[in-house]
């Protein structure tokens, strides 16, 4: 049940029927997000005497029973991270080691059992490696890795699952933008909260996101692409949005991002900002900033730029936030610093700049 559990030994199955070359081809070409999957999969089991049956075998429908737990007590946890092609071929993946670390800290909470680390970095490195052909090249693309654990064992009584399961699945993404990057309109959720004192709010659990999902869909309601919430307590301090988290940039050069309270998740990118933002003279604060203080800096000019980050887009920039009553504009255009950090962790992760940080990994 701890991350210092001895690491798994993993089985290696191939697939007897992969994606012809042709096929997958016209999928690279065109990838989009999270709608391909690559051949294979890398599932392992657990049960309370330890994991079992850990190998990289065929992508495949999983068989679960009806009265499995997770369809009814949600014990269920994932991780996103990317794996990128370097101009010499070569396949990289970003941070992976923290993924591992995050997802240990999510298991606890959430009653399940932590994967070693280091087979946690094992996993992935082993469905990059199979399914190398289905990382793509050119641009912003990269092949997005799922890493996540759930209760498999068929009962239905309330207590933490003595089976579970755990899988990596991969899936071939594009940019995130596919005209650029623009800057996005947030919705201002004042009717739901993401996370409460206590709660799950820095576990990243599928919980987390189901209760986002109907702030989000007012937020389309409204013409805007992803919402933002505030505390549960106050209704008056700034989170994150319903994925990603949030960075302010001030016409004194200085950047603050909501800081760490048990109810935000403790973001990969985020903090990889927090680190390169320093690399570039730029003054982190990490501090609770409220819904006035966005309002009144923004109209002071105080707040020059705001963006959000998080795997997926790595960081864009906010454009429009909107509320009930009222809104304020951050431009059409991202900022300077936005475009110089987000630079930066692009060069980074494709291979294009130095990496003093050692964050990235060399899988082929």
């Amino acid at each position: 049940m701890t991350p210092t559990a001895p690491a798994l030994e993993f089985s290696t199955t191939l697939t007897s029927n992969p994606v012809a070359p042709e096929r997958r081809s016209e999928i690279l070409a065109n990838p989009g997000f999270g709608t391909n999957f690559t051949d294979h999969m890398v599932t392992a089991t657990w049960t309370p005497d330890g994991w079992h049956d850990a190998g990289l075998r065929p992508y495949a429908p999983l068989a679960l029973d009806p009265a499995t737990a997770v369809f009814h007590y949600a014990q269920a946890i994932f991780e996103g991270l990317k794996a990128y092609r370097h101009a010499d071929g070569s396949v990289w993946t970003f941070r992976p080691s923290a993924n591992a670390e995050r997802m240990a800290r999510s298991a606890h909470r959430m009653a399940l059992p932590q994967l070693p680390a280091g087979s946690f970095v094992q996993a992935v490195d082993l469905l990059v490696s199979a399914d190398a052909d289905w990382v793509p090249s050119g641009g912003e693309t990269s092949l997005y890795l799922r890493p996540f654990m759930f209760a498999s064992e068929a009962f239905l009584g309330v207590r933490p699952a003595k089976q579970v399961t755990f899988c990596v699945i991969a899936s071939p993404a594009g940019a995130y933008f596919a005209s650029g990057v623009k800057p996005v309109d947030i919705w201002l959720s004042s009717e739901y909260t993401r996370a409460a004192p206590g709660g799950t709010g820095a576990a990243k659990c599928a919980g987390n996101y189901a209760a986002s999902l109907i702030a989000q869909q007012e937020a389309l309601e409204h013409g805007c692409s992803q919402v933002c919430f505030l505390d549960a307590v106050e209704s008056k301090w700034v989170e994150e949005l319903g994925g990603m988290n949030l960075y302010f940039v001030h016409a004194d050069g200085s950047i603050v991002t909501p800081e760490l309270t048990g109810t935000i998740l403790e973001g990969i990118t985020r903090d990889s900002i927090i680190a390169l933002a320093a690399d570039r003279g730029y003054k982190v604060d990490e501090r609770r900033i409220s819904i006035d203080d966005w309002r009144d800096g923004v109209a002071s000019g105080d707040i020059t730029e705001v963006f959000a980050c998080g795997t997926a887009a790595a960081i864009t920039p906010l454009g429009r936030l909107a509320w009930e009553g009222g809104e304020l504009s951050h431009g059409t255009e991202p900022g300077p610093v936005t475009t110089e950090i987000r630079s930066a962790l692009l060069d980074v992760q494709y291979g294009r700049a130095d990496d003093p940080h050692g964050w990235m990994h060399r899988v082929v």
